[in-house]
Parts: structure tokens; C-alpha cells; sequence
């Protein structure tokens, strides 16, 4: 008991912290008891103003559901992801993440015989995922405006069906860059009816471009169409896991078949229903990004650095010299940056933290691009 007593009054004491945060509208005061002060992580693409107060508050309420299956709640989630997105319940399928999704995909659609495509770069996962499987992955190169090069995709193959899986995330990670609503129902349209695509749209609540939009309406029209969403992102819950994706139902039967059951938790599942009810944590975040983002693209203008055009809570900048051994040096500074991306070997990804955490940022970026001798 009294082990169970100190757990609920730690987490307690995070749930006041979230709280606090609600009213005080400035967390880095907050964050300071969360993790070590001295370090600033803007290496995982996370959300540095967290959950809603809403989730917060479920959580501490789903203290005493901590006993039995999330099976109800989780149907309630279903539920109300398929209300939002105008979708039947049995095209909605739950994941722990949206990185459960991408691994029951390879599981379901690639194999020795059935190759994965992606982007080149992309979120490496499922390419690791299918490498389980034993299926070639395909890498395409991105555009010159790195939006996915959907022609060279079809042309390798996948429109005869040589391919099992296309993935395609976006927007992209690691650049930050869209690819047009148009260009993917085009390229569907021309895809074979047994090669599945799997748009990944984890990012998808931060683009502000008239020319994105989300793909889910098209599931209705293509049977071969999934795509991935994430509470991780723009709902700050990349610790809590819980992800979702929307497809006509036989691929939803597909997928179940390598899922184990209840791989969503019950702290999850409440907090990511209170989540979808509160809109306005949602436009905040998303207003903080755009405004801190804004002004590190203003302060890299200044300096004369270029950087892919962002459409995420993260972006790309050209360091004009190979990023391998910069990387340490901002470590060494406390400040953590993407890890190295082998297509784009002089560009740094850097997460859009709080506008504290990114002018710790730029006056280690200064330090140490401005001095050689620094690295």
C-alpha cells in the first residue's frame, strides 16, 4: 500500500505541475521539475507545452479504472475519433502510437515477396519494421522541394503492384515538407488496387498551407488507403502512447491479427478522449508554434542560414558542412538536436521547443557555427 500510496502522490504532484501550467500561460517554470534544467531536448520532435489540462485532470480521474481492462473506454475513443473524422466506428483502429500502426503494417503488408517504399529521408521505423518481415525497401529521393516524388514512385514499380507497402509521411519527417492533397489523389488513382498506402499525417494538426490537407475523406473512395494519426504531437502525449488509424474495415481486419489485445492503457485512452474535446489547447499550441517558429526562421535569416520551409513542430537547417560533429557540440552545450539523417548529411533537425528553450538554442547555434575551434 504504501508503495501504491507514494506512486499516486508523485504523479499527483506532475498533475499540479500541468495545472499550474494552464494558469500561469509560461511552463518553463513548470518543465524545470520535470527533467534536469541544465539539458534542453529538442531532439524527438515533442511537444514542449504538453497535455491539455483536460487530459491532465482524466488521468488523475483514471486512477480508479487502473484495475480493469480499457476495453469501454477505448470503444469510446473509437467512437469518437470515427464521429470527428466522419467515419464508421469499424474503420477506426487504436494503437499504442501511431508507431503501433506503422509496425502492424509492415507485419500485414510486406514480406519477402511484397517490397516497402518510402521516401528517402523519412521516419526510418517502418523500414525496420519491414526488414523484419524480410521485404526490400525501396528509397525514393525526395523532390528538389523535398515533397515526396510520387512519379519515380509509380515508376519503380509500385503501379503494376510491385510493391506490398507505400509509405509516406506527411508531413515528412525529418524536413518538415508536405506533399499536395492533389499530387496523392493522383497518385492513387494510378496506384494498383493490391498495393496498400499508408499516409502517416503525425504532424498533420500543424500545417498552416492552403496546399495540404488531410486524406482521410479519400479512405472512403480507396480500399488500398490508410492512414496513421498520433496524440503524440499537437495532444503532447508522446510519453503516454496512443495513436489511431482510419481505413475501410478489411484492412482493419488485417492489422488485428498482429495486434495484441489492449496494447492501448487505460491512462491513454482517458486522456486522449478529454483531448479531442478541447480544441482550444489544440489552436494554442499550434499558435505557439507558428510565433517561436517565426522567430527562429527571423534570427537564421539574419545569420544567412537556409532551412527547408517548415510545415511541422520542427525544421531543417543547411549548416553548409557535415552535421556529424556538430551534433556533439550542442550536446556538449545542453542542448539536444536530431540525430544525423544520411540523405541530408549537412542539415541539423531541431524541434520547435518554448521561446526560452529555442533562445538557448540559437546562442549555442551562434557559439558554435560562428567558431570553428568550438567543435
Amino acid at each position: 500500500m504504501a508503495n501504491h500510496t507514494l506512486s499516486r502522490r508523485s504523479f499527483s504532484k506532475f498533475l499540479a505541475a500541468g495545472a499550474a501550467y494552464a494558469t500561469l500561460g509560461s511552463r518553463d517554470e513548470v518543465r524545470a521539475s520535470w527533467r534536469p534544467a541544465s539539458i534542453v531536448r529538442l531532439s524527438s520532435n515533442e511537444n514542449p507545452y504538453g497535455p491539455s489540462p483536460a487530459a491532465l485532470k482524466a488521468m488523475t480521474d483514471g486512477f480508479s479504472l487502473a484495475w480493469r481492462y480499457p476495453d469501454e473506454n477505448a470503444d469510446m475513443l473509437a467512437e469518437e475519433v470515427a464521429r470527428m473524422n466522419g467515419v464508421p466506428v469499424d474503420q477506426v483502429l487504436l494503437g499504442d502510437g501511431s508507431g503501433e500502426i506503422l509496425k502492424l503494417c509492415a507485419a500485414a503488408f510486406t514480406s519477402r515477396d511484397k517490397k516497402l517504399v518510402i521516401a528517402n529521408p523519412t521516419f526510418e521505423a517502418i523500414a525496420r519494421h519491414a526488414g523484419v518481415a524480410g521485404a526490400e525497401v525501396v528509397k525514393i529521393d525526395l523532390t528538389p522541394d523535398y515533397s515526396h516524388d510520387l512519379k519515380k514512385m509509380l515508376a519503380s514499380g509500385v503501379g503494376a503492384g510491385g510493391a506490398g507497402l507505400v509509405y509516406i509521411c506527411n508531413p515528412n519527417n525529418p524536413t518538415a515538407s508536405i506533399t499536395p492533397r492533389n499530387e496523392l489523389s493522383d497518385f492513387l488513382a494510378k496506384l494498383s488496387p493490391t498495393t496498400i498506402v499508408l499516409v502517416d499525417e503525425a504532424y498533420h494538426h500543424y500545417v498552416e498551407s492552403k496546399d495540404y490537407e488531410s486524406v482521410i475523406p479519400l479512405v472512403k473512395q480507396y480500399p488500398n488507403l490508410i492512414v496513421a494519426r498520433t496524440f503524440s504531437k499537437i495532444y503532447g502525449m508522446a510519453g503516454l502512447r496512443c495513436g489511431y488509424c482510419v481505413t475501410q474495415s478489411a484492412n482493419i481486419a488485417r492489422l488485428r491479427t498482429h495486434q495484441i489485445f489492449d496494447s492501448v492503457n487505460i491512462m491513454a485512452v482517458v486522456a486522449a478522449l478529454a483531448s479531442l474535446k478541447d480544441s482550444e489547447h489544440v489552436a494554442r499550441g499550434r499558435k505557439l508554434n507558428s510565433e517561436v517558429k517565426q522567430s527562429v526562421c527571423a534570427e537564421l535569416d539574419t545569420l544567412g542560414y537556409h532551412y527547408i520551409p517548415s510545415h511541422a513542430n520542427f525544421m531543417m537547417i543547411d549548416l553548409r558542412r557535415e552535421v556529424r560533429p556538430i551534433l556533439g557540440a550542442f550536446r556538449n552545450r545542453g542542448v539536444e538536436v536530431g540525430r544525423l539523417f544520411p540523405a541530408l548529411p549537412n542539415f541539423m533537425r531541431v524541434t520547435i521547443g518554448t521561446s526560452a528553450e529555442m533562445k538557448q538554442f540559437l546562442a549555442v547555434f551562434k557559439e558554435v557555427m560562428v567558431s570553428s575551434s568550438a567543435i
